[in-house]
């Protein structure tokens, strides 16, 4: 019976054959050693049920670690795991709660308009923090957008966004996404998966970040930059108004592209300027 499974590759998606995975218990305890083959591919044998702490190594590539999940059965995946080489390690910045600066990020949001051209949307008003830890891919996010200060350039159409048709800003002022985690892709980029919550609605969706760097302001602070986006589908957060303006060519389309460059100072609040 197989126990924990997983897929090893390098920054440039080729399989990182030799690279080796080691499981341990709760008390620290290694309860299994295996060694990736040609593919790529790591097979343990069947595990005791509970949660683990699986490390992934390769020499020149920096070392990962992993929450693995094993069932009743023994079993449990960790799914596709890149490892970066040592020599494109980016520094991290450093662990501790980093507060979102408003008057540094910009949330965008692009929409196709009657099928032809697109709709942009800047959200200037957001906030929150992310809380960096040790190790870096356990670290988690928060940010919020007062829905009611989206902007496209036109007034007319600012307020029908913010109606009852689309965000329905009475109702539903705040825009949020919490995440939880991250799972590297490359040697700055992550994926977090966590949850979004649009016009009532509540949706598990993954962000995909680059990682800009960190050092210090101006102000005397120190601060970081990171880029995120995602697809979102607006029928997933019920928003299903479909103007007609000829022969089944919608007004907005339903699929909207939600960018964030986000700067973010280090502490528990901003420093004042």
């Amino acid at each position: 019976m197989t126990g924990l499974t997983a897929r090893i590759r390098t920054a440039e998606s080729w399989p990182l054959a030799g690279a080796v995975l080691t499981v341990t218990d709760a008390t620290g305890h290694q309860i299994a050693r295996v060694v990736a083959d040609e593919a790529g591919a790591v097979t343990t044998e069947a595990l005791p049920q509970g949660v683990h702490t699986a490390v992934l190594t390769a020499p020149g590539y920096q070392p990962l670690a992993r929450t693995a999940q094993i069932s009743a059965a023994g079993t449990g995946s960790l799914g596709e795991i890149t490892l970066v080489s040592a020599a494109d390690t980016v520094a991290l910045p450093p662990a501790g709660p980093w507060t979102i600066d408003p008057v540094h990020s910009t949330v965008l949001a692009t929409a196709r308009h009657l099928g032809i051209s697109s709709i942009k949307a800047r959200f200037p008003e957001v906030g929150g923090r992310i809380d960096i830890a040790e190790p870096f891919d356990r670290s988690s996010g928060y940010a919020e957008i007062k829905a009611a200060c989206i902007d496209t350039g036109i007034a007319m159409r600012d307020d029908h966004l913010r109606s009852a048709d689309f965000l329905d800003v009475e109702q539903y002022p705040v825009i949020a996404f919490t995440g939880r985690g991250l799972r590297r892709t490359g040697a700055d980029t992550w994926v977090m998966p966590g949850e979004l919550s649009l016009h009532g609605q509540r949706r598990q969706v993954d962000l995909d970040v680059t990682y800009g760097g960190f050092g210090a302001d101006p102000w005397g602070g120190v601060r970081a930059a990171f880029h995120a986006e995602t697809l979102l589908h607006r029928n997933d957060f019920a928003i299903d108004y479909n103007a007609v303006v000829r022969a089944g060519v919608a007004a907005v389309g339903t699929t909207v592209k939600l960018e964030l460059d986000i700067q973010v100072v280090q502490g528990e609040q901003l420093p004042a300027m």
